[in-house]
């Protein structure tokens, strides 16, 4: 039943709204690593989450002094440092937040920055990177299982023989959210791999020839805006060689988030649980014990 909001609620709300607002930026300024959009191409935290967040710690946190020790759910921490945990009390990578979606978690938790080697995975990876572009991770990781299913789990040989029947079949799908312009673009790639697969004999061989075939591993030990690049100067150089094959939808930024959810670049902060198991796998895959700066 509808209900008639009188004037002073409506007052009270832009204030509590205003003075939210206000306190944001002090989240920004004090906490980078819950303020910043890490740029795997998609929006990792949003404003309206730390506003959320500063609601809850306003009066609580921004009010102690010393090293009281505070809480808000899974996120705890002393004086200047906020930790996020999971539910075994491990930690987490800084982007992974309580307001992160469970697709979203799963994704950190098991899939990015484990090293992937099969010319299907790595297509599929790619393709979703691409998807970066008008998605952000969690709307496209809630389509991966529909995605696997239209393209064949990825198979470059099926997706290449696709024609514009099956491109108006897929687009007629709103819950794939895809413009025939990307599903060309999908299928244009897939093209691209036969072809760098006739001439390498796999695309995991060529791929990973850019890196040494060795994950590059960053000694990054805390998660703030300044230290997370979108780019660097290997995806340029691999995202220049892509498109010079034909490659599409394959810019310095995809690229480079197609390298961390591959495993290609280990992004994990030092003490996060993953870091030490996607480097123990990278070990196992290739003898790797160096690690990069």
């Amino acid at each position: 039943m509808p209900t008639t909001q009188s004037p002073g609620s409506r007052q009270l709300s832009r204030t509590n709204r205003h003075r939210t607002e206000r306190a944001a930026p002090r989240i920004s300024e004090n906490y980078p690593n819950l303020a910043v959009s890490l740029e795997c191409g998609s929006s990792l935290m949003r404003w309206d989450h730390v506003r959320r967040i500063s609601a809850s710690f306003r009066g609580t946190f921004f009010g102690s002094r010393g090293r009281k020790e505070v809480s808000l759910g899974n996120v705890a921490g002393r004086g200047g440092d906020v930790v996020l945990r999971d539910a075994d009390g491990r930690k987490r990578c800084g982007w992974v937040t309580e307001f992160s979606d469970e697709v979203y978690v799963s994704f950190h938790d098991k899939c990015w920055g484990v090293p992937v080697f099969h010319d299907s995975q790595l297509f599929e990876q790619l393709t979703l990177s691409g998807m970066l572009i008008d998605f952000n991770w969690t709307q496209i990781l809630k389509r991966r299982e529909w995605y696997r299913e239209v393209f064949a789990k990825f198979d470059p040989n099926v997706v290449a023989k696709m024609d514009e029947k099956d491109i108006i079949k897929i687009t007629s799908k709103k819950k794939f959210g895809l413009a025939k312009s990307r599903v060309r673009c999908i299928i244009d790639n897939a093209k691209c791999v036969q072809k760098v697969v006739g001439e390498f004999g796999s695309f995991s061989g060529y791929i990973w020839s850019h890196v040494n075939h060795k994950p590059i591993i960053k000694n990054r030990r805390k998660f703030v805006r300044t230290n997370i690049p979108s780019k660097t100067p290997k995806s340029k150089a691999i995202s220049k060689d892509l498109v010079g094959r034909g490659f599409r939808l394959v810019s310095p930024v995809t690229v480079y988030s197609f390298m961390q959810a591959s495993g290609m670049a280990i992004d994990h902060e030092l003490d996060c649980f993953r870091f030490s198991e996607c480097v123990k796998a990278a070990e196992r895959s290739w003898g790797m014990t160096s690690l990069g700066n």
